[in-house]
Order: structure tokens, then sequence, then C-alpha cells
């Protein structure tokens, strides 16, 4: 008894030693909470210089067709989420603080239409021809397509163990990657004004310990396994991948011209230095009102900087379909 009091000591010992996550105390009772985001660059982006742009999401596929690994059964369950695009249009909506985008509603695009529709419909029973119109909705300048595009299993495995006497740790791994594409397309030219790719590897592991010893002149053993893994939510993984990607589209436009950041100055507009002894050009004002309307120049909003082809207005200003 005194040796298996021991070895079961010796045990404890070295499962508290090769543990790397605590167990810690789970309560059924923990109260939900609000997700926040991943990456913390996307709220502290530098404010646009002008309104925020309308950005349309009409989905976020899952291209990849993968299944949730198995070594043992054949799942019908898909490796990735099936509304990614609700995550798509939370980091669109929180990027710069809430001042880079104006999403507007294209998911549920068909009840959208349906309840204006039941609206006017109901307005034009009671109200007759004093019936009240609704405003129109709102016209996106880009559309943001792509979607998960690659979900590779087991893309790493191994482990490392040992055992003294029958009794050691060990700890095994496995890595997944995601991969993720994101495109801004005008929607005037239907160019594709830029595009990143992002991937996101996902991690799981487990930690233990064995323990096996036979006493008593080998009539008897005594065996002890203890464990725990850890095993990265995909969730969270495709969560910060597409915060991710959204940082770098807003980085991109700025590079491209696309868009500036409030209060400084594009370095990709390059000045001509006015040589000595020669007048300096007159000005793209001064040409337009000599001239007329400028032919050819990137037609800017009203609201700032940001090129009217993707603030989704007219060239009457106002919002309207042709």
């Amino acid at each position: 008894m005194l040796r298996l009091s021991i070895i079961t000591l010796a045990v404890a010992a070295l499962v508290g030693c090769s543990t790397i996550r605590p167990l810690g105390d789970v309560e059924i009772k923990d109260p939900p909470t609000v997700s926040k985001s991943i990456i913390k660059e996307l709220a502290k982006l530098p404010a646009p210089e002008g309104a925020p742009i309308p950005v349309a999401v009409y989905g976020f596929k899952d291209m990849t067709g993968q299944r949730k690994p198995s070594n043992t059964l054949s799942l019908f369950s898909t490796a990735v989420t099936q509304g990614a695009e609700a995550y798509l249009i939370k980091s669109l909506m929180e990027a710069g603080n809430r001042q880079w985008f104006t999403v507007v509603e294209r998911v549920g695009l068909d009840n959208l239409l349906k309840e204006r529709q039941m609206i006017r419909q109901t307005r034009e029973i009671y109200d007759g021809v004093n019936a009240k119109m609704l405003p129109p909705l709102t016209l996106a300048g880009i559309i943001l397509e792509g979607g998960i595009i690659d979900y590779n299993s087991n893309t790493l495995t191994g482990g490392t163990g040992f055992r003294v006497l029958g009794i050691g740790p060990y700890t095994q791994y496995t890595q997944d990657v995601v991969v993720i594409s994101l495109r801004l397309v005008s929607v005037q030219t239907g160019e594709v004004l830029t595009s990143v790719t992002i991937e996101k590897n996902l991690l799981s592991t487990a930690d233990g310990a064995t323990a096996l010893r036979f006493y008593n002149q080998a009539t008897q053993a005594f065996e002890f396994d203890s464990s725990q893994t850890f095993n990265e939510p995909g969730n969270y993984a495709l969560r910060s991948a597409i915060e991710q990607g959204v940082v770098e589209l807003v980085k991109q436009g700025r590079q491209l011209g696309l868009w500036n950041y409030k209060g400084a100055t594009n370095e990709l507009v390059q000045k001509a230095p006015n040589t000595q002894g020669t007048s300096p050009s007159p000005s793209a004002s001064q040409k337009q009102s000599n001239d007329g309307p400028a032919v050819g120049g990137d037609k800017k909003s009203s609201a700032g900087s940001v090129p009217a082809e993707l603030s989704g207005e007219t060239g009457t200003g106002k919002a309207a379909v042709k």
C-alpha cells in the first residue's frame, strides 16, 4: 500500500507540472456575453475624410465544401459556419469606430422589399391618392464580395512524451488552416477595385499524463490517465480573419487613392514643382470656370474626398434607380 500511495502522489505531481492550461471552474449558469472585436486595430482605424461609404453585402459563402474532420465517422456538419456574412457586416460597421462604412441590407433583401410593399399597399387602401410614400432605399456605391475559399485539416500534427518507470506526461497538437478572400467591386463600372486574401491557423492541443505500474509480484496493476484538450473555435479564427481583411481593405484603398484619412494628405498625389521664371499653371477650378466642366477628372462627392462612384450618388446627388 505504501508503494501504491507513492505512485499516486508521483502521478498527481506530474499531472500538475504537465498541464499547460488549467481546467478552471466551469459554471453552467454563466451569463451570455457580447462578442467584441478580436482585431483591436479595426476600431482604431483613422476616421475617413468625408461621410461613411455605403456598401452592400449580399453574402459570404462557404466555397470549400469541407466537412468536419473525423477519424472514425463520416460527418455531415460543415467545417466552417454557413452564416459568415454576419461577421463581415459587424466588422464593416465597427471599422474606425463606426465611421467608415454604412452597410445597407442586402442579405434579407426579399424580406425588406416584401415589408415595404405591404406598407405601400396598406397606405393606398386607407389613404388612397394621399398615401404617404416611403423614402427610397439607400444605394450602395460598392459591393463587398468574397467568401471562405479554403479549409485544410491537419496541416501540422505531432506530439511528445516520455515515461519513467511507467509514469510520464505527454502532449499532442494539430493545426488547421482557413483562408478567406474579400474584394471591393464598383457598382457603376463593375471594376474590382482591390482584393485581399487572409489565412488563419486553428490550433488544437491535448496535454496529459499516464501511469502504469504492476505490483504484488505483477499480479495486480495500477493504471492512471489524465488529459486536457483545447480546440481553438472555428468561429474565432474566422472572425479574426474577416476583421483583419476589412482592415487591409481600408489600408489598400487609401494606398490606391480610393479614399483618404481625415486630416491626412494623400501621398499618391504628387504636385509638380514650379520652376523659377515660369508662371504656375491654372488650377482645376479656374479651368472649370473658364472652359466649362472638367472632363476626365475624378468626380468627388460633396461629402469629402470619396469619389462619387463609391458614395452611391447619381449625377443629381440623390439615390435613384434608372
